[in-house]
């Protein structure tokens, strides 16, 4: 069993995947990298090869299941799932290495950072790192590090096509064992762009609401992915 298995879900990341996987070379024999592809049509997959990782191919585009199937065909002993559009610093392999050997009911997450210099942006990642450190509440865009045995426990990722993330962490007994590492992640500023950021952040609270209330994941998924 090695130490770490990345994994990565994508559909179309050939121009942010191959920053992440530059990130993600130092940890040579160390760990492995797993991607799980949806269906991408342009040089996802290529990028993935050429890097080294291991590739695999999920026949709907759900996030859920991709992670799952992640999981599934990981031997590492820890589990670090992020998306493509994610950076790491370049000693973050080192900087998680304690807590690697420590506390495996612990779930880690990074500290939330946005790659964009627009002093608006300073302000969300406050109020997101607010709701993470005190509500225990991060997203999946901010990295989960968990042991394969905590992830199994609590039975993984469902195959949902969105909202993955909360369900999984919301299915856990112990929030306090959720921890933020002092180590940041940086998140790409593409799915704010287009629009105003608080604005934005209201509505996926709406998404959220609702499906906490009992709707379909199918019906919020065709509206979440129109914006």
């Amino acid at each position: 069993m090695c130490k770490i298995s990345i994994i990565i879900p994508t559909i179309n990341e050939a121009n942010n995947l191959p920053l992440l996987l530059s990130d993600l070379s130092i940890i040579q024999k160390e760990g492995e990298i797993i991607v799980v592809d949806c269906g991408s049509d342009d040089k996802t997959i290529d990028i993935a090869n050429i890097y080294g990782a291991k590739v695999y191919k999920a026949k709907e585009r759900n996030r859920g299941l991709q992670l799952d199937m992640g999981a599934n065909n990981s031997k590492g002993e820890w589990l670090i799932f992020l998306h493509a559009d994610t950076r790491l610093t370049n000693d973050w392999f080192r900087k998680i290495n304690s807590i690697l050997n420590g506390d495996k009911d612990y779930i880690f997450y990074f500290k939330f950072k946005i790659n964009n210099k627009k002093i608006i942006y300073r302000v969300l990642e406050i109020l997101v790192n607010f709701r993470s450190q005190y509500f225990k509440k991060p997203y999946g865009d901010q990295g989960l590090i968990i042991h394969r045995n905590t992830y199994f426990k609590n039975d993984g990722f469902r195959k949902i096509p969105l909202m993955e993330d909360v369900d999984f962490l919301r299915r856990l007994n112990k929030k306090k064992d959720l921890k933020q590492l002092n180590l940041p992640i940086f998140i790409s500023s593409r799915k704010w762009e287009r629009t105003n950021i608080f604005l934005q952040a209201i509505k996926n609270w709406h998404f959220r609401r609702r499906w906490l209330k009992g709707e379909s994941t199918k019906s919020i998924y065709s509206e979440y992915y129109k914006k």
